[in-house]
């Protein structure tokens, strides 16, 4: 009587693979989602820039915005800079309108920390049960 043994691996990689790039869309898509939800709205330009891109090679994805405004919104300007290291004293400046205005900085308002920390926990659920098929 002898044993006969099957080798999977080729075949469990590319499965496990498969599997975690379609995780890193859905999770990408999801938190640049509710990123753009928790956006402050003033012309909606950085609200609707929200966006994520997949490299499949590396097995990661990457959520952002290619505008300026969402670092500001993300880490605040000035005397509300998340880590206290903005302009104190406040300073003028002359809008696209042609009016002044004088500000102390604008607060942050962590868009992408606020989602990232909401969603979480169904994150790593939608990792472990893609995953958990593969089983």
């Amino acid at each position: 009587m002898g044993i006969k043994f099957t080798d999977y691996r080729v075949e469990v990689k590319e499965a496990l693979g498969d599997a975690a790039i379609a995780f890193l869309y859905e999770a990408g898509g999801e938190l640049a989602s509710q990123t753009a939800r928790n956006s402050r709205v003033k012309t909606g330009q950085t609200k609707g820039s929200w966006d994520y891109v997949v490299d499949e090679g590396e097995l990661q994805a990457t959520v952002g915005s290619p505008l300026e405004n969402a670092i500001w919104e993300e880490f605040g300007t000035g005397e509300y800079a998340l880590q206290g290291n903005g302009r104190k004293g406040g300073w003028y400046y002359v809008d696209e309108y042609g009016n002044g205005h004088f500000t102390h900085g604008k607060k942050p308002n962590r868009a992408l920390f606020n989602a990232y920390t909401t969603l979480k926990p169904s994150i790593i659920a939608a990792a472990e049960s893609k995953l958990k098929g593969i089983g």
